[in-house]
């Protein structure tokens, strides 16, 4: 391999470094409608009536919306594979506001002061009801979020709108109550998580226009541009043969945009008058009105025998879909799935759970996709069983980790094909020298030095559902253009494709032309997400690889006149070997568009039936100052098992990222409503994240095993490295203070009056 497993600069990286024009505000049209949306100031209310008469009268607005103008057809916004298992229980503007910022009208001006200030002149009547705000209220609450019966869900996900629930699911091995009751140590506790934002840099932003023929064309900073096409079809009541969707370089997704959160505003405008349309959400309008990670808690049982061997875990996680159920019913399936599947010896499981409605802004996706909530969960509840069975939590999870070759029940029962979990924890901890630092140490200042550890584990896309197809062209001049329908949202997958291709192809790695995607020409592709690009995209390129390369030889052989078989490809040459008979690949490739000739071209698609899963131990140092709380997290460590990494350079520093997401869930990040149910938390003064002078030292290694399934061995890496910071840095503060902590995130004088609590019990 001459590519594969180095550290390749990103294809774009000069373009972006140089400020070139890339993303979708760089693209709007100068004549483009500038579209906002006047958001309902209540959290629960109906339109009573609405006035746009003076707001028309603004000089330079050409279009007002209201729910009377839109399609009555329900959708779902989040961008999942047909059928999606997501209800359908969305309007464009609905009579009915059920969440603070809930789209009440939408206008299109000239300009942006126009469409202001027709903002302020839309007079509306509004019928207040008591709003719910609280989950773990929700399930047969009188407050229905969703009385309405055109409600309705594709898959059979245990929707039940009359009860406020999103979905619903009961996975039982073994009896666990009965382990359970004979476990010698067993520990019980309930979690709580908050529905942490993805504050990517670029916020939500969508133009459309119609084209030269007559199709509605929309450009968006999108992760599933073939989903969005649906939506937008679904929502706007138009056929999908009337709607491109094009995707430029994406400024940061981390799951945000598997939701069609900005498209549909402007594309209605388009249709009603004709003209380009654009939307760009403000900083508030996406954190307030975007498709964050969802709030849950989590109880949690887990038992084991004297010597540490754990027999049994019990999980039930309840979900917070809030106002709209996008992505409820696929992420609570992972907050079991992938945490319990984590240890390999269980005799008994049982994950239960349920996703309900409340009037708080909906959910979407996020980076490990409710793993991350599960993994925090039960990892805490296994360090705390280490602590109550005295005993090392690295030596305990040494002893049940999932091994490779193991069946995995918990996990869909798909086999463990490649895991070096167990290489990984050894790393970690020669990298921490965990040893020496367990379980803390005071400093001459007073402060204390602690160190925690946790494991994680995720998927490579979604078994039997994710589909990639890919096309590889040869070029007039012995160049190939490798066309995706994957979205690179600057995870550099476009780089990686194009690695694996120029190994497969035997080429140089700039011989690979790489475009972005449009739904008119690009092949088809679920989309970036679910951990998939690397893994089943990453196959199709290996396959058709393959069908471009026997394609290559047999033209050749042609123009040498010999026999497929006697003949050899070596990348830049077709030739028979022991001769002096060879044509180069310009020469093929010129050829093969002259007279009769064919242009070589392949085109392969790949699905997995299984989604085999990476692994990964996380261990956090950190510093606390025990006179006031104040944590500070001074060295963490990441030994990952992403099977062969393509990418040294990329892989690295998505490991980094994912972690400093972690911490910030951990220590930062709090979304609070005020008792009315308006977000608080809606912009970056309100909604604390990490920068890179908070986290102190991150080093990553790599244990790499081969995952037979995988191109050239590979399995994703994007959503794992996010799981492990939140249970490894409980572990570590309690390893410094003798105090559990379960609800995130935690802040400083959570930490204090903790201590100051322990001290008087």
């Amino acid at each position: 391999m001459s590519f594969v497993n180095a550290p390749i600069r990103k294809k774009d990286a000069m373009s972006l470094v140089t400020g070139k024009p890339v993303y979708t505000g760089d693209l709007i049209p100068q004549n483009a409608l500038v579209v906002k949306l006047l958001r309902s100031p209540h959290a629960n209310a109906d339109i009573e009536s609405i006035n746009t008469a003076a707001a028309l009268k603004v000089p330079g607005v050409c279009c007002i919306l209201t729910w009377e103008d839109v399609p009555d057809a329900r959708f779902t916004t989040a961008g999942q594979t047909y059928p999606e298992p997501s209800p359908y229980d969305r309007l464009i503007l609905d009579r009915h506001l059920r969440c603070y910022g809930d789209p009440v009208a939408i206008v299109a001006a000239e300009n942006e002061q126009a469409a202001d200030k027709a903002l302020r002149l839309i007079k509306v009547k509004y019928h207040v009801m008591e709003p719910l705000l609280d989950f773990t209220k929700a399930k047969d609450n009188p407050i229905l979020v969703h009385p309405e019966d055109n409600f309705r869900a594709l898959c059979p996900v245990g929707a039940d709108n009359k009860r406020n629930l999103c979905s619903t699911e009961l996975m039982d091995i073994g009896d666990v109550d009965e382990v359970l009751k004979t476990c010698d140590v067993a520990v019980e506790r309930t979690f709580n998580t908050k529905a942490n934002n993805q504050a990517m840099m670029e916020t939500f932003r969508t133009f459309s226009y119609i084209d030269e023929y007559g199709r509605l064309t929309v450009v968006s900073s999108t992760q599933v541009p073939f989903h969005a096409r649906r939506i937008l079809s679904n929502a706007l009541q138009i056929p999908k043969s009337r709607i491109r969707v094009v995707k430029p370089r994406i400024g940061g997704g981390f799951g945000a945009k598997q939701s069609v959160v900005s498209e549909i505003f402007p594309a209605i405008v388009t249709l009603k008058t004709g003209r380009a349309a654009s939307i760009i959400y403000s900083r508030e309008e996406s954190m307030t009105n975007g498709s964050p990670r969802h709030q849950m808690q989590m109880k949690v049982r887990v038992g084991a025998s004297r010597d540490g061997v754990i027999r049994a875990i019990d999980l039930y996680a309840l979900s917070n879909a809030g106002a709209y159920g996008d992505h409820g019913p696929t992420t609570i399936g992972l907050v079991g799935h992938k945490a319990l599947s984590l240890y390999g010896g269980l005799e008994a499981a049982r994950f239960d759970n349920e996703v309900v409605y409340t009037n708080t802004m909906g959910g979407g996706a996020y980076r490990g996709y409710g793993a991350t909530q599960g993994i925090f969960a039960v990892e805490s509840a296994v360090s705390e069983l280490a602590a109550k069975l005295g005993m090392d939590p690295c030596v305990l999870r040494e002893k049940n980790m999932v091994a490779q070759g193991q069946m995995m029940p918990t996990y869909y029962n798909e086999p463990c094909n490649s895991c070096t979990l167990d290489k990984c924890m050894a790393k970690a901890k020669e990298m921490m020298d965990w040893d020496s630092k367990y379980p803390r140490r005071v400093l001459e200042n007073g402060h204390i030095r602690s160190v925690g550890v946790a494991m994680a584990m995720q998927g490579s896309g979604i078994s039997g559902v994710d589909i990639a197809s890919v096309e590889i062209r040869l070029n007039d001049d012995g160049f190939y253009t490798l066309l995706l329908g994957c979205t690179d949202m600057g995870t550099g997958c476009d780089t990686i494709l194009s690695q694996m291709a120029a190994d497969c192809l035997d080429c140089d790695f700039d011989r690979i032309a790489v475009r972005g995607v449009d739904t008119d020409f690009s092949p088809y592709d679920t989309g970036s997400y679910a951990s998939s690009t690397t893994y089943v995209t990453g196959m199709a390129v290996v396959k058709t690889c393959q069908v471009l390369r026997e394609k290559i030889l047999k033209t050749g052989a042609s123009m040498l006149n010999v026999p497929p078989e006697t003949a050899e490809f070596d990348g830049k040459r077709v030739f028979v070997p022991g001769t002096d008979k060879q044509v180069t690949l310009e020469e093929i490739g010129y050829a093969s568009y002259e007279g009769h000739n064919r242009c070589l071209s392949a085109s392969e698609s790949h699905s997995s039936p299984i989604s085999p899963p990476p692994f990964m131990v996380g261990m956090a140092e950190i510093d606390l100052d025990p006179e006031t709380g104040k944590v500070e997290v001074v060295d963490y460590v990441g030994a990952v098992d992403c099977g062969t990494v393509i990418n040294t350079n990329l892989a690295r520093v998505q490991t980094e990222g994912g972690i400093v997401q972690g911490i910030g869930m951990a220590l930062y990040e709090d979304i609070c409503y005020s008792a009315s149910g308006k977000m608080e938390s809606n912009s970056f003064l309100q909604y604390k994240i990490p920068t890179r002078l908070d986290v102190g030292k991150i080093r990553i290694e790599f244990e790499s095993s081969y995952e037979p399934t995988g191109p050239f061995g590979a399995k994703s890496i994007g959503e794992l490295v996010i799981n492990t910071p939140a249970p490894a840095i409980m572990n570590a503060l309690y390893n410094a203070t003798g105090c559990f902590f379960d609800t995130l995130p935690v802040r400083s004088e959570d930490i204090f009056f903790a201590m100051e609590k322990k001290k008087q019990s």
